[in-house]
C-alpha cells in the first residue's frame, strides 16, 4: 500500500464551527470532491477519510474504501488545541477540511468520501464538542454520512489488531490498555500523568529524575548514573525545578528522560529497577484490559481458556530489551493467556480500518458513548 506524504499548513481559524464547514463547501474547486455518498462503498471512486489527532500532531489520510488500495497522507501544521470546553472542534475542522479537499484533488477524478473516522487523544473525556459538531460539519463539507468518532486508544486498537478480540497496550508519554471481546470494551489506565499512566514515558522519566535528585542530595535510592545524565541533558540538578515546573508540557519533558533511564539500565541497578517496575504496571493494565478467558469448545467452564492476543504499540516500546525483556516476563506471569503479537499498523491506519468497516456496514468493534461514538447509532 503506497503512502504519499504531504505537509499542509494550517489555515486561519474561523468561528463559529459551522462557518468552517460552510467556507469549505463554498471554496472553489472541482465539484466531484463534494459528491460524498453518490457512489457505492465498493466503487472505484469511493474513499474513506481517517484522522489521527494526538498531543504531538494531527495527521489525515485518504484511502480507498477497498482494503489494499492506495493511501495518501498529510500532516497538519499543529496539534489541535484543547480549551475549557475540551478539544476545540473548530480548530480541528479548520485544519482537517482543507487538507481533505487537497487529498481528494490528488486522488482519482470523481473521488468521494463515503465514510470518515476521527481518532483523537482525550476523546473519551474531552470530546463533547467533537461529538456535538463534527458529524454535521463533515456531512456539510464532504457529503459524508457515515462517521465514527473514536478515542485514540480505539484507533490504536484497530490499527494493531483490526476487528479481532484481544487487547492493545498503547505506550508513549502516557500509557493505556484497551481490550474487547467485541461485545464490550475494557479500559485500564490512561488517566494522565498525575492520576495514572503508570509505566508510561512520563512515569519512567519522573522516576529516573527522582533517582537522580536522590543521588544529588545523598539520599537512599539515588543513582549516580542517572544524575550524570540529568546534568548532561538539563544542566545543574538544582536548576531542574525551575526548568520543569513552569512548563505546560511537563509530561512530555518528563518522558524525554525515559530513554536516558533505558540507556543506563544495563549497568545501573536503580535504572533497571525502574524499568522492571514500569513493566509490572504495564502488565497489570494489560491483565485488566484482556477479555476474560472463555472456556474452550467442548470443555467445562473451568477448562483452559482461549489465548488473548495482546499487541504493544507506541514509541515507548522502541526502548527495546531494557523494557521489553521484563515486560514479556511480567505478561507471562500476570496474563498467562496472553499471546503477544506485532501491531499491524498505527492509529492512523486504525482510523482507516474503522472507516472502511463503516463504509461496508461491517464494523464489529463495539460502539460506546465516548470511546467509539457512532452518531447514527446514538
Amino acid at each position: 500500500m503506497g503512502r504519499v506524504p504531504v505537509v499542509v499548513p494550517s489555515p486561519p481559524l474561523p468561528e463559529p464551527v459551522h462557518e468552517v464547514a460552510q467556507a469549505y463547501v463554498r471554496a472553489p474547486g472541482p465539484a466531484p470532491a463534494l459528491r460524498g455518498g453518490q457512489v457505492t462503498a465498493g466503487g472505484p471512486d469511493a474513499c474513506v477519510l481517517g484522522v489521527d489527532s494526538g498531543g504531538s500532531g494531527l495527521r489525515v489520510a485518504l484511502g480507498s474504501a477497498v482494503t489494499g488500495g492506495q493511501v495518501i497522507t498529510a500532516t497538519c501544521a499543529e496539534p489541535v488545541r484543547t480549551g475549557p470546553s475540551g478539544i476545540d472542534a473548530a480548530h480541528l475542522l479548520a485544519q482537517v477540511l482543507p487538507v481533505a479537499r487537497d487529498l481528494l484533488a490528488r486522488a482519482a477524478p470523481g473521488a468521494t468520501v463515503t465514510a470518515a473516522a476521527v481518532g483523537a487523544a482525550g476523546m473519551a473525556t474531552l470530546g463533547d464538542q467533537l461529538r456535538a459538531l463534527l458529524p454535521t460539519a463533515l456531512a456539510d463539507a464532504l457529503g459524508v454520512r457515515r462517521v465514527a468518532l473514536a478515542a485514540d486508544a480505539v484507533t490504536a486498537y484497530a490499527g494493531a489488531l483490526g476487528q479481532r478480540p484481544g487487547a492493545v497496550v498503547a505506550g508513549g508519554t502516557g500509557m493505556i490498555a484497551l481490550g474487547t471481546d467485541l461485545a464490550v470494551w475494557r479500559r485500564a489506565d490512561g488517566w494522565g500523568h498525575l492520576l495514572g499512566d503508570s509505566g508510561g514515558g512520563a512515569w519512567i522519566g519522573r522516576a529516573g529524575l527522582d533517582a537522580a535528585m536522590r543521588a544529588h542530595d545523598g539520599r537512599r535510592g539515588g543513582s549516580a548514573a542517572l544524575l550524570a545524565r540529568l546534568e548532561a541533558v538539563f544542566g545543574p540538578a538544582a536548576g531542574l525545578p525551575g526548568l520543569l515546573y513552569p512548563r505546560t508540557d511537563r509530561p512530555a519533558l518528563l518522558a524525554s528522560f525515559a530513554p536516558e533511564v533505558a540507556a543506563c539500565a544495563t549497568g545501573d541497578e536503580v535504572a533497571a529497577g525502574i524499568l522492571r517496575s514500569a513493566a509490572a504496571h504495564i502488565a497489570e493494565s494489560a491483565a485488566a484490559a484482556c477479555p476474560p478467558p472463555r472456556a474452550a469448545s467442548g470443555r467445562s467452564e473451568g477448562g483452559d481458556g482461549e489465548p488473548c492476543e495482546v499487541a504493544l504499540t507506541g514509541g515507548l516500546f522502541k526502548m527495546g530489551d531494557p523494557l521489553l525483556g521484563p515486560l514479556h516476563a511480567e505478561l507471562a506471569r500476570r496474563v498467562p493467556q496472553a499471546r503477544v503479537v506485532p501491531a499491524s499498523g498505527d492509529p492512523l491506519a486504525g482510523a482507516l480500518e474503522i472507516g472502511r468497516a463503516l463504509a461496508h456496514s461491517e464494523l464489529r468493534l463495539p460502539p460506546h458513548p465516548t470511546l467509539l461514538f457512532l452518531p447514527d447509532a446514538a
